[in-house]
Parts: C-alpha cells; sequence; structure tokens
C-alpha cells in the first residue's frame, strides 16, 4: 500500500511537469483601430471565452478617441499593442517609428474601390472622367492610380473628393461615382440594407499586392515574447473557436455590447468576415511584406525601403 501511494505520488508530479504552463500573470493594453466590430472578432471571443485569461493574461480592450493615433502611441509606450494596417505600419517603419508586427488579424485586404451596380460604370476603365469619394487622403494616388492605369485610365483623368465617413451615402447620392476605402464586409452590405445594389473591385485583382489589412502591431524596443505568444495563442484559439461556431460566437460577440453591436449590418459582416481571419495569426511571409514595401517604394508612398525581416519578429512558439 506504501508502495502504491508513492507510485501515485510520483506519477502526479511527473504530470504536473508535463503540463504546459501559462505565460506568467501580465496585463496588456490593447488599442483597437476603431469602434469594436466584426473585424475584432477574434479579440473579443478571445475576451469572452476567458482565452486571455488561460494564457496567463490580462487584456484591456481600448477604443481610440482618434484613429490615426493608435500605433502612435504604441511606438511612444504608452499602450502595448494596437490594431493597425499593414500598409500603415510599412509607412511608419520607414518613417522611423519603432514598431513590429506581432500577428496578423484579418489577413487579405478589406479596402475596395466601389460603384454602384446600375449598369453606368461596367469596369474601372468606365471610371475616366468620374468623381471618386474617399474618406482620409493618404495613399489613394498609388493604389487607386495603379488600378486604373491596370485599365488604361490616368489618376489624373479623375477627381478625387474627400466625404469624410460619408463613403455610402455620397455613392448613393450621386455626389460621387465611385468610392475608395470601403470595406468590402461593411459597405457593400450597408447598401444593401438601403436597398441600393453596389459593385467591388478588388486591388489585389488590378495589378495591387496582396496584404494584410489587419496587424497587430507592438513596441520595438520592449516588447515581451512571452507575452505576445500567449497573446498570439489565445487570438488563434478564438479564430478556431469562430470557424468551428459561427452562430453561436456571434451571440457570444453581441453579448461584448449588445446595444451598439446586435444589429444586422453587423452580422452580415460577420458573416463576411469569417473567411478573412488569419488561420495561423503569428504565422508571417516576410516575402510577401517586402513586396508589398517594394510597391509602396516604387509608388513614392515611403522614401525609404525597410526590410521585413527588421519588424516583424518570429513570435511563433
Amino acid at each position: 500500500m506504501k508502495n502504491n501511494k508513492v507510485l501515485s505520488a510520483l506519477a502526479l508530479c511527473a504530470s504536473l511537469l508535463a503540463a504546459p504552463l501559462p505565460a506568467a500573470e501580465k496585463s496588456l493594453d490593447l488599442m483597437l483601430d476603431w469602434f469594436v466590430n466584426p473585424n475584432h472578432g477574434p479579440i473579443v471571443i478571445a475576451q469572452q471565452k476567458g482565452y486571455f485569461a488561460d494564457q496567463g493574461l490580462t487584456v484591456n480592450i481600448q477604443e481610440p478617441a482618434d484613429p490615426s493615433t493608435p500605433a502612435k502611441l504604441v511606438a511612444a509606450g504608452k499602450v502595448d499593442l494596437a490594431v493597425s494596417y499593414q500598409p500603415n505600419l510599412i509607412m511608419d517603419v520607414a518613417a522611423g517609428l519603432p514598431l513590429i508586427r506581432a500577428a496578423t488579424l484579418v489577413a487579405t485586404p478589406l479596402n475596395t474601390l466601389t460603384v454602384l451596380d446600375n449598369g453606368k460604370i461596367n469596369s474601372i476603365a468606365d471610371l475616366a472622367g468620374k468623381k471618386i469619394g474617399i474618406s482620409v487622403a493618404g495613399n489613394e494616388e498609388a493604389i487607386v492610380g495603379t488600378m486604373l492605369n491596370a485599365h488604361g485610365v490616368d489618376y489624373q483623368d479623375v477627381t478625387i473628393v474627400n466625404v469624410g465617413w460619408a463613403l455610402s451615402s455620397s455613392l448613393a447620392s450621386g455626389q460621387v461615382d465611385a468610392t475608395w476605402g470601403g470595406f468590402r464586409n461593411f459597405e457593400t452590405n450597408q447598401l444593401a440594407l438601403e436597398g441600393i445594389a453596389a459593385k467591388a473591385f478588388f486591388p489585389e485583382e488590378h495589378q495591387v499586392p496582396v496584404y494584410d489589412e489587419l496587424v497587430f502591431v507592438a513596441n520595438a524596443n520592449d516588447y515581451d515574447t512571452a507575452a505576445l505568444q500567449a497573446f498570439n495563442q489565445a487570438i488563434e484559439q478564438a479564430t478556431v473557436y469562430i470557424l468551428n461556431h459561427p452562430e453561436t460566437s456571434w451571440q457570444e460577440f453581441v453579448a461584448y455590447s449588445p446595444d451598439t453591436l446586435d444589429n444586422e449590418l453587423n452580422r452580415l459582416a460577420w458573416l463576411a468576415t469569417l473567411s478573412r481571419f488569419a488561420l495561423r495569426p503569428a504565422a508571417v511571409d516576410l516575402s510577401r511584406y517586402d513586396h508589398y514595401a517594394r510597391f509602396m517604394y516604387e509608388q513614392k508612398i515611403i522614401s525609404r525601403l525597410p526590410e521585413a525581416k527588421d519588424y516583424v519578429p518570429v513570435l511563433s512558439r
């Protein structure tokens, strides 16, 4: 009997030693790129399901007062992580901000060049002499210009109109003939709910390199590798759960903030976003980052060409 007790104790010790240990208790401040929406599904589900806690993390999710500041706050050491965009990350790194890509959230482009599906504009070539609405001035000359040039239209042959955040309404009202910057999982659904048919042209199908739309960025000088690995593990677990249980996870997602999230537009956007979440958030293709950076450099969006190996560390475990 005594020997059995000793053997049982030894077996228990062995099992405890073999079990994976969670990351050391760590608190992370995460700032989103905008208010909570279906693009942030894995973040919310990881919070709701306790996946962050299982990894020894407390994640404080924050919404920005100004969507142009999250990555800058990370660079300044004010928050630990932020949701940003691969093109913006490249621009920030090229400008000298101390940032790294820590993981991918949405692994395909979401931006589109959108027109009404009313028979007036059937191809990008039909945009010659037309007005294109944008919400934020930035790299539209390079991206839209590339798409136009692929169809024999010069960027100088269109008129760019800054319509602020009124992309859908400016298109529906005829103020502009097309819009650039609306997300393919939101704007077309928003117009459809208003009874307006729209058609989207995807940049990656018109000579613009593929890129990750949403990424997590951290400070290059003081990021915690173990904490980021734990964070990525929780995001991956949440993503797999969402794909396995799209309807159940939708209910858990809207429970995070029912008053703002539980509506038909978000439900349609949720379904349209499922296939775009990164299945392996920590995984990265450095050549893809370098390819897009070179495109930005050649288009004169950036004046210095950064190398992905310098701002995209390997954080998988």
